[in-house]
């Protein structure tokens, strides 16, 4: 395959992911149409079907893509030499920040769970801000051990709850606020 038909094909499938993802924020997924998705990035419902095994497989690198620019949103705001707990907080601001962007926390925290099942859900967030959590805490609370894992899904679903509330107008000050508290609280516990 020459370079301009890797290009023209790449750029088909973005145009179908940017398309499906306006139309799943606007309706919802499950009145998503596809014919309503190939319309929008102005393709054929065979170059839908040629990239994508069906609807929901659209949907899910969708929510892939989403969760990619939310991780590098918070992997770019990290500075670990500034030492854990500030480089955690640096990531909990960016992970608010990222999921601000319209649509985002509707598509990753209430529709993906919803379309695509709780655990593949959870595994394009392990593989992406959760992964970054992880290591965060791992940096902050080295005595964690066994406990790294567990810690790492509760304190990801409290974040996701605090996105939630946030976007439902709760004051992200607050939330911010919480989060540092709960990561003092856990850090001081497994320090004893």
């Amino acid at each position: 395959m020459s370079r301009s038909n890797r290009e023209r094909t790449e750029q088909t499938r973005q145009a179908l992911i940017d398309a499906g993802r306006r139309i799943f924020v606007d309706k919802g997924y499950a009145e998503t149409a596809t014919p309503e998705i190939v319309a929008a990035a102005g393709v054929t419902r065979g170059a839908l079907y040629h990239h994508f095994e069906d609807k929901k497989a659209l949907f899910q690198a969708v929510i892939e893509c989403e969760a990619q620019e939310v991780a590098r949103a918070i992997e770019a705001s990290s500075a670990p030499e500034e030492g854990p707990r500030a480089a955690l907080m640096a990531g909990a601001s960016a992970y608010f920040t990222a999921m601000r962007k319209p649509g985002r926390t509707r598509l990753l925290l209430m529709e993906a769970p919803a379309v695509l099942g709780s655990p593949a859900a959870a595994a394009v967030d392990a593989e992406n801000a959760e992964a970054s959590l992880r290591a965060g805490l791992a940096a902050l609370v080295p005595e964690a051990g066994a406990l790294l894992d567990p810690l790492t899904s509760l304190l990801s679903a409290a974040f996701d709850r605090a996105a939630i509330a946030i976007e439902g107008g709760g004051e992200r000050r607050d939330y911010e606020q919480a989060i540092l508290a709960l990561l003092d609280g856990l850090a001081d516990h497994l320090r004893r």
